[in-house]
């Protein structure tokens, strides 16, 4: 009997383990779905808690008529009711995955191209990352990929656990990323401790998998214009930038070519400092005229001989520069000779733009003339509280502060046209042997040509080229200026704009040593004796 009692004794407890036990496999089950184990758990949990219940101090008879019993018991209903909700909540978070980013700047979405681009995707595409150490900030950019697109996956490899791999690849180091699509590989960058994935890089690779040809921009050269090969900290950074949106760069001298070369996607002049020759303004009018593609950024206080080439579209460039006496480019370090531009035109080039910043240092205003068949559009404007005034010829600038403004001001504008057919067979007809093509021939006039296409020539004209020169171009939206001018240019259909990186809002607050000061004096001296002074005055007052 004694035994008997003992054995009682002990078996109360088995309760809560059983209680243990049950809510274990009610939440593997609803996590990992119902299989042997789980279930199994669940069983043995409610047994053991029935029999360390039966076998209670009260005796089960007693037990089960007690009031206490009745409390518990719905106590343990509602905990088990908890447990499920809690169970199936999980159940659905990792079956229907959704995120909400809530930090100011969307610091973990990706941008709307970003995602327009994955989801275009026409066959599964992965991203291999050649890294033996990766950092959650790379995976959260992929996850944020893989969520955006069906076909798109990526992995992680380590080169030394896998060297056959990585030597498929050709991965000379470390950190190495690379794009494979079917028979298709290329490579995105080399990641390093303070250089992560891009967003804006890996979306231009992406993008890249479906073109045909590869974009080829051309910067004209010989007028003293802007370098691009590095020998001076020029547009070094602009040319790289164009290479990572897949464009080829190439500098173009006119004087030695007599033509804008066929394959050109977009050419580009960059700050010239003296006059182009007449055969060369004819050879760009040429390439215009045949469906082309030119950017011009022409400094003030330069002539570059390009006005009978502007005439026709209705472009005027100013002599005199912009001057912003707003007074908002102070906040930022700038002063009256460097715009502050927030207002951009609907267009394109600057549409996703908003009310970013871009800053033009010494700027000409650009006049526009509203001409048949031309489609203008004015893509940078100034403050209304801007006005333009000219430079002595020494470079002196002299204004009287109390003028009134005579602002906005063109900055820059976008400009479009369909092709003259008749220019254009005028121009074939000129270079038969060079074109290779007869003016006669049926199939440039067959509707049903693919090769017949209607295109249209399209003119970017900016009053400034230093925005975008070394040190200029990461500021603010300059590059992005840049490089969505150069993209719309090159007139491909799949051609993604810039995607600026998301950067967190720096909301640190600086104070100088004797702000320091009286903050500790007030948190550590004058707030506590307030408190005390008035807890005092009201114990006295009680008294």
């Amino acid at each position: 009997m004694n035994v008997k009692v003992a054995y009682q004794k002990y078996l109360k407890y088995l309760a809560l383990p059983g209680l243990a036990l049950a809510t274990a496999g009610l939440i593997a089950g609803f996590v990992a779905g119902w299989t042997p184990l789980p279930s199994a758990l669940l069983l043995g949990g409610l047994g053991l808690m029935v029999v360390g219940l039966g076998f209670s101090e009260y005796g089960r008879n007693r037990f089960w008529s007690q009031r206490s019993t009745e409390a518990g018991a719905n106590a343990l209903v509602s905990i088990l009711a908890v447990l499920a909700i809690l169970g199936l909540v999980n159940f659905l978070a990792v079956r229907y995955s959704s995120r909400v980013d809530l930090t100011e700047n969307q610091i973990f979405t990706l941008a709307p191209e970003s995602r327009q681009v994955v989801a275009s995707l026409a066959e599964p595409t992965r991203v291999l990352v050649f890294d033996p150490n990766q950092t959650p900030q790379d995976r959260q950019l992929l996850e944020s990929y893989r969520r955006a697109g069906d076909n798109f996956a990526f992995e992680f490899v380590n080169p030394y656990d896998n060297p056959r791999l990585a030597q498929s690849f050709n991965v000379t180091q470390p950190g190495m990323v690379f794009v494979e699509q079917g028979d298709t590989r290329r490579p995105v960058q080399t990641l390093t401790p303070s250089d992560r994935l891009s967003e804006r890089t890996l979306t231009s690779v992406l993008a890249q998998l479906g073109q045909e040809s590869s974009l080829k921009a051309y910067f004209t050269q010989g007028h003293q214009e802007f370098t691009i090969d590095g020998s001076e900290a020029l547009f070094l950074q602009a040319a790289t930038a164009l290479g990572e949106k897949g464009f080829t760069v190439e500098p173009l001298d006119l004087s030695t070519t007599p033509t804008v070369p066929e394959d050109a996607s977009v050419v580009i002049v960059a700050g010239p400092a003296t006059e182009f020759f007449d055969a060369e303004v004819e050879a760009l009018q040429s390439y215009l005229n045949q469906g082309g593609s030119l950017m011009l950024l022409i400094d003030p206080r330069t002539n570059p001989n390009l006005d009978s080439l502007l005439d026709p579209w209705g472009v005027t460039l100013d002599n005199r520069i912009v001057l912003d006496t707003s007074g908002a480019g102070q906040l930022v370090g700038l002063g009256p000779a460097a715009p502050l531009v927030t207002n951009y035109g609907d267009h394109p080039i600057t549409r996703d733009f908003g009310t970013g910043r871009s800053f033009f240092p010494l700027v000409r205003p650009i006049n526009i003339e509203e001409v048949p068949d031309v489609t203008a559009v004015s893509i940078l404007n100034s403050n209304p509280q801007s006005r333009a005034e000219a430079l002595s010829e020494a470079g002196e600038l002299q204004f009287d502060e109390n003028a009134p403004p005579s602002g906005p001001y063109t900055l820059g504008v976008a400009l479009s046209r369909p092709i003259n057919p008749s220019e254009t067979a005028t121009e074939e007809a000129a270079l038969p042997e060079e074109s290779g093509e007869s003016p006669n021939d049926p199939a440039a006039d067959d509707p049903e040509n693919p090769s017949a296409e209607a295109k249209e020539s399209r003119l970017v004209v900016i009053g400034n080229a230093s925005f975008a020169t070394d040190g200029l171009f990461e500021q603010q939206l300059n590059g992005d200026v840049f490089l969505n001018s150069v993209s719309w240019l090159g007139q491909a259909d799949d051609a993604t704009l810039s995607i600026r990186p998301r950067e967190v809002t720096n909301r640190r607050i600086v104070m100088t040593v004797q702000q320091q000061i009286g903050l500790g004096v007030f948190a550590l001296l004058i707030l506590p004796l307030v408190g005390i002074i008035l807890a005092v005055l009201l114990w006295l007052k009680r008294r």
